[in-house]
């Protein structure tokens, strides 16, 4: 959103309850925002905004023309995807030609609100390139001990800070590449290998 120009016109798909309007319109308050879902969630069921326009789609494919926006994004949305490599396509044909594919995806995280698939970071990085889209970036989220425990005792108060935050296993990882002057691409191995989440950053090629 800091680009120059910055994105005009965005999709949030699969965007629940609507909430990453406000993220996108604080970088540029005149941002397109346009959230997308099915008909019934548990997320789309708890929506009670209207300030903002909202499509509901089928699940497969998108009903718009091609090339019609300049960033999709996607929060903690593919693990719920039954057809993930359909569901990138359609991404794909969507987004204009540069266009980037912004999100986060699960590695570990135990089961969650009919959730299909845990990816792995090779796993996604080979499904995006056979979609056709170019994989930019992946960053280390919460670490997946850290979520299976959170998931186990109910989500308790705290937990939740470390999505802000370095988790426990990612501090460990940090002060043992510290004592072991370790390199930077090591730690985000080590991380990635362990990690409960992950950020990618995705994008269309330009042609």
């Amino acid at each position: 959103m800091l680009a120059d120009p910055p994105p005009a016109i965005v999709m949030d798909l699969g965007c629940g309850r609507g909430d990453s309007v406000d993220l996108f319109r604080r970088f540029r308050p005149e941002v397109d925002w346009v959230g997308v879902d099915i008909a019934t969630s548990f997320e789309v069921e708890q929506r009670q905004r209207t300030d903002a326009r909202f499509v509901t789609y089928d699940g497969s494919t998108l009903p718009f023309k091609d090339a019609s926006f300049d960033v999709v994004y996607s929060h903690q949305v593919l693990e719920h995807v039954r057809d993930p490599l359909t569901h990138l396509g359609e991404i794909r044909r969507v987004l204009r030609h540069g266009g980037a594919f912004i999100g986060s995806t699960s590695q570990l995280e135990p089961y969650h609100s009919r959730s299909y698939w845990n990816y792995t970071v090779f796993g996604f990085s080979e499904l995006v390139a056979e979609a056709g889209l170019e994989l930019l970036e992946l960053r280390p989220g919460i670490d997946g001990v850290t979520l299976v425990v959170r998931s186990y005792l109910g989500r308790p108060p705290g937990f939740g800070d470390w999505f802000e935050s370095d988790s426990p296993l990612n501090e460990q990882i940090d002060s043992w590449a510290r004592a072991e002057g370790q390199p930077v691409v090591q730690v985000n191995l080590r991380k990635l290998q362990y990690t409960g989440q992950f950020v990618f950053l995705v994008r269309r090629p330009a042609r």
